[in-house]
């Protein structure tokens, strides 16, 4: 295949012996000092160099330990210049420090924010230091239903409260949900009767209401904008009050079903055997 990079048949001219060094990788030939070969050379001096100078620190150290052998004081080791350095602990801290702060200069570059606009919990100091232990009674948990413009909108989900003061068109006056705030309106997050089960009671809900319920506390819980202030302390529930009904009358009626067949004998009770006599 020669031809085609000679079709003339013409020998190339062999290149001037000045422009000719050593291969650094097959002492037996020669190549030229051309631009392609530069890397390839500078890596050998490189190497050439190294090896130098840490012949020179092996001499040193053999010069320092001959004079410790004659009892003659001297200073402290010099480290080998030509020793890789291996990356420790505070090495891997920088590292990561040096590319935090190249994420956050190239956000502030293009996004015109440090943080690349992200504004959620996690970049909010209350997520690391949380006053999550806070108790409320009812009453004083109702202050915070968004009435008092200078107070957070506080909600809660049984027994958990949430702040979402960040949400205030949506649970402030005014606001779709404002009727969740300032309660605990556990029972209405699982059968969705917003307006009358504005409740903690969860007595006589399905399984799949309770587990309603439970996505919600985990929806406020892990919310990029929501937080768990405290806890919201209940009176005891009355065992014989009435369970409240549903807004939905059919799903009412088919919950009284269920709880008569429950309450309801699987087999009559038996006859008193003198009854038994009597209609014989």
């Amino acid at each position: 295949m020669s031809w085609i990079m000679n079709p003339d048949g013409v020998a190339p001219k062999a290149e001037p012996q000045e422009n000719m060094i050593q291969d650094p990788f097959d002492p037996t030939r020669k190549v030229t000092k051309k631009t392609a070969n530069q890397p390839f050379l500078a890596y050998q001096s490189y190497k050439e160099q190294q090896e130098k100078d840490h012949q020179a620190w092996v001499k040193k150290k053999e010069e320092r330990d001959t004079k410790i052998s004659r009892g003659e004081k001297v200073g402290p080791l010099e480290r080998d210049p030509t020793a890789q350095e291996e990356v420790g602990l505070l090495g891997l801290l920088k590292f990561i420090v040096y590319t935090l702060i190249i994420i956050a200069l190239a956000g502030k570059f293009f996004t015109g924010h440090y943080l690349w606009e992200y504004d959620g919990k996690w970049v909010q100091l209350k997520t690391y230091w949380p006053s999550g232990d806070r108790l409320f009674s009812e009453g004083f948990l109702a202050q915070f239903d968004g009435a008092d413009e200078d107070k957070p909108i506080y909600l809660a989900i049984d027994h958990v409260v949430y702040d979402v003061s960040s949400n205030r068109r949506t649970y402030g006056p005014g606001g779709s949900y404002h009727h969740m705030a300032g309660v605990d309106a556990a029972r209405s997050f699982g059968t969705g009767c917003f307006a009358t089960h504005r409740t903690h009671d969860l007595r006589g809900l399905s399984d799949s209401e309770l587990k309603s319920v439970d996505h919600w506390k985990k929806f406020f819980t892990e919310h990029k904008s929501y937080f768990k202030v405290g806890k919201v302390i209940h009176p005891p529930i009355d065992p014989a009050s009435p369970i409240p009904e549903h807004c939905d009358p059919k799903k009412e009626e088919a919950r009284r079903q269920k709880k008569d067949n429950k309450e309801r004998p699987d087999h009559p009770p038996p006859k008193d055997e003198k009854a038994e006599r009597e209609e014989l």
